[in-house]
């Protein structure tokens, strides 16, 4: 069935779009990939492998994800909704992998298909399933501006970061950010009497909140907590100095208030290249003068001296290698001439200014360029 965009909405906290039926009936809801958080390609599909037939990755809101086996005797496939075992009462949610590479996810987690006591598929969603699962979905944001007055007016010094309903109504799950212990006894009194449901609450740390909102970090890609991390490593101050970085917390601060996780990405390669770069405690010794070190490059395995001590104004590069051989020769008493280094002729910049200008598709310059080239002709 086909919706016009106004009855179109997209829910990317779940991954799906939903078409509201004009003559209140059940709501359209359909797989949609790209607002998957922590998505995973599929790169074997079409592949088969009888092992793996039975499982299948089942997301539900935001980064919340687990394996489930098929128990209903139902074909099930990528973007299905199902009715799924849930620790009291059923969930909802939707099928985002099958095949072989629901295998390699179970490694990664450490699951093992063979002992894991996997929780279970009962069926696909009816009608009526996915009708009370959208009623509890409409509750979320209610319910969470709800609960952080109740959670203000006891006086417990936590933030309420998220609220998850689950698929039949009868459960909650309340994401919480708090920097020590918390005694909510009577919060989920207060909650269970007020909202009339099961409640569940959940610590979540600033990373794990980053990747539950989503969003767009400085490099304009999608941020790592919310595409693929999983796993959250500390990550310190010592890793902008391996890579030199200035240590400005706006700049290195992601959205979380934390220090950026990409900072770990490339620590190893930088301390591997800063292996190979001379230890330079004294500035080296040439026969016009004293030669301070201002600037490394680790990468490109390139130091960078100046006559005048943390002056920027001219410098001179030197590789890593004639480092090692000057500081050498200082040690053996000897000097090198000079650190000045003659000036390499630049070649002449030539414009292309003229060759590319828009005009010279004119008809007119056609016209000039195809009688030049019948009077050649002619002659």
């Amino acid at each position: 069935m086909d919706y016009d965009n106004e009855s179109l909405q997209y829910d990317c906290f779940r991954g799906c779009t939903v078409a509201l039926d004009p003559d209140g009936g059940t709501p359209d809801v359909r797989y949609r990939q790209g607002c998957c958080k922590l998505e995973v390609y599929d790169y074997l599909k079409g592949i088969s492998q009888e092992q793996f037939d039975s499982f299948f990755e089942v997301r539900f809101k935001n980064t919340r994800k687990g394996i489930y086996v098929n128990a209903s005797g139902q074909s099930i496939k990528t973007g299905d909704l199902v009715v799924v075992e849930a620790a009291s009462g059923h969930d909802l949610g939707i099928v985002t992998l099958e095949g072989p590479v629901v295998g390699r996810q179970m490694k990664c987690r450490g699951i093992d298909p063979e002992k894991a006591e996997l929780r279970k598929i009962y069926r696909k969603a009816r009608p009526f399933d996915i009708e009370r699962w959208q009623e509890a979905i409409a509750r979320e944001q209610e319910t969470m501006i709800r609960a952080r007055v109740l959670a203000a007016n006891l006086g417990l010094e936590m933030k309420i970061g998220d609220v998850e309903f689950q698929g039949d109504g009868t459960k909650a799950i309340f994401y919480y950010i708090a920097d020590g212990r918390v005694d909510f006894r009577q919060l989920i009194k207060d909650f269970a009497e007020e909202f009339h449901i099961r409640v569940e609450m959940k610590q979540i740390g600033a990373r794990q909140e980053a990747g539950l909102i989503g969003g767009l970090g400085v490099c304009g890609r999608e941020l790592c907590c919310a595409n693929y991390i999983t796993e959250f490593k500390s990550i310190g101050t010592q890793a902008a100095r391996v890579q030199d970085l200035s240590l400005n917390p706006q700049k290195l601060a992601g959205q979380c208030g934390k220090l950026k996780c990409c900072l770990n990405y490339e620590v190893e390669a930088y301390m591997d290249a800063q292996s190979h770069i001379p230890r330079v405690a004294e500035p080296l010794e040439f026969e016009d003068g004293q030669a301070f070190l201002v600037k490394t490059d680790i990468l490109a395995q390139t130091l960078y001296f100046s006559y005048e001590k943390g002056s920027l104004a001219q410098t001179y590069p030197l590789s890593a290698d004639e480092v090692r051989r000057i500081q050498a020769m200082n040690r053996r008493g000897e000097k090198p001439d000079t650190l000045r280094q003659e000036e390499e002729s630049v070649p002449e910049f030539i414009s292309a200014v003229g060759d590319d200008a828009i005009n010279r598709f004119d008809p007119e310059k056609k016209k000039h360029r195809n009688r030049n080239r019948n009077r050649g002709r002619n002659k």
